[in-house]
């Protein structure tokens, strides 16, 4: 966890964007993809800066890989959770984003709800 790369990683309105998601709960690729409106291979690549940043962690539940904020650094870079509890919770842009979420879950379980269901 390198703070040049946690800087880096945390410089882009994307990047932000997830993490503002991933504050309210644990998404995978599909789900973020779905609310940012934005292509699997942005969504990814976005992803994995994150994750070599160490901002993020992945976990794999059954076929689908999850994705969440890394408690570790919020430990180690207090600034971090300023940025996510005040900046990103009362800025416009990241508030519209997890009203984008909210209507996603009404509107959709988890991934791969439709294709258990045979949908």
């Amino acid at each position: 966890m390198n703070l040049t790369r946690v800087l880096k990683a945390l410089g882009d309105e994307t990047r932000l964007s997830i993490v503002s998601l991933l504050r309210v709960e644990n998404l995978c690729v599909c789900e973020i993809e779905a609310i940012m409106q934005s292509s699997q291979s942005n969504v990814s690549r976005h992803l994995a800066k994150l994750r070599d940043a160490g901002i993020i962690y992945s976990e794999k539940k059954a076929q689908w890989v999850y994705y969440g904020i890394n408690k570790d650094i919020i430990k180690k870079y207090s600034f971090i959770r300023t940025l996510l509890e005040e900046d990103l919770a009362n800025h416009p842009q990241y508030q519209h984003d997890i009203e984008k979420l909210k209507i996603y879950r009404e509107q959709n379980d988890e991934c791969g709800a439709l294709e258990n269901t045979g949908a």
